[in-house]
């Protein structure tokens, strides 16, 4: 079973979900479609196993992490681990947590970011909601990053810089009157660093966090 998922990751990280038919992982494997079949029954199976495969690897890093007094400072920690893991692979945010009787891996890392509430005070609501959103702005903000270029910057006809400036310049054009806030922004807006603006969220989260617990903030 190792071996099938080792290949089926490869397959995943090479050319994403399309990719990954039975045909072209038993070519890997040197083996019959059939022989498949003895561990997943299907490719949506293949795919959550695929996924909490690649999640183990990921709780490792988060429960080697060396933890603070501190459990923002953790659910910190922990939140830029996942999503750099989700950046360099951008089919896994698809995927995570969507079966968790087939990801044990997955409700083990959702179970950790949980654990850190614990130590915050909070109602059981208010941590579930605290969890749910400090995965949204993960997950979301990792996949949004990692989706493919548009096709003249992945040909090399414009850089990234030249394709955002385009888009800020037809941003620029717009009505002020009509789209203030665009206007406000657009500055900000071009040529700005993804990372960051993941980093910005995920600290208006926490921050948010902080305050509804009633820990000092600082």
């Amino acid at each position: 079973m190792e071996s099938v998922l080792t290949e089926a990751v490869a397959l995943l990280d090479e050319a994403g979900p399309p990719a990954l038919t039975f045909r072209a992982l038993a070519e890997r494997l040197g083996g019959g479609v059939a022989s498949i079949y003895w561990y997943v029954a299907n490719k949506d199976e293949l795919l959550d196993l695929a996924t909490d495969h690649v999640i183990g690897s990921v709780l490792a890093d988060i429960e080697a992490l060396p933890g603070s007094a501190d459990p923002i400072d953790d659910l910190r920690a922990m939140s830029v681990t996942l999503f750099d893991a989700i950046v360099a692979r951008p089919w896994l945010g698809a995927y995570f947590m969507r079966n968790i009787n087939a990801q044990s891996n997955s409700i083990r890392l959702y179970e950790r970011l949980g654990e850190q509430t614990l130590r915050l005070d909070l109602s059981a609501r208010q941590r579930f909601h605290a969890v749910s959103a400090i995965i949204g702005v993960v997950v979301g903000s990792a996949v949004d990053l990692g989706q493919e270029p548009p096709q003249e910057v992945l040909d090399g006809a414009v850089d990234r810089d030249t394709y955002l400036g385009r888009a800020a310049a037809a941003w620029r054009d717009l009505d002020p009157a009509a789209y203030p806030f665009v206007h406000e922004i657009v500055d900000e807006f071009d040529g700005h660093d993804d990372a960051d603006q993941f980093r910005s969220a995920l600290e208006l989260t926490l921050a948010g966090l902080r305050l509804q617990a009633g820990a000092r903030v600082g």
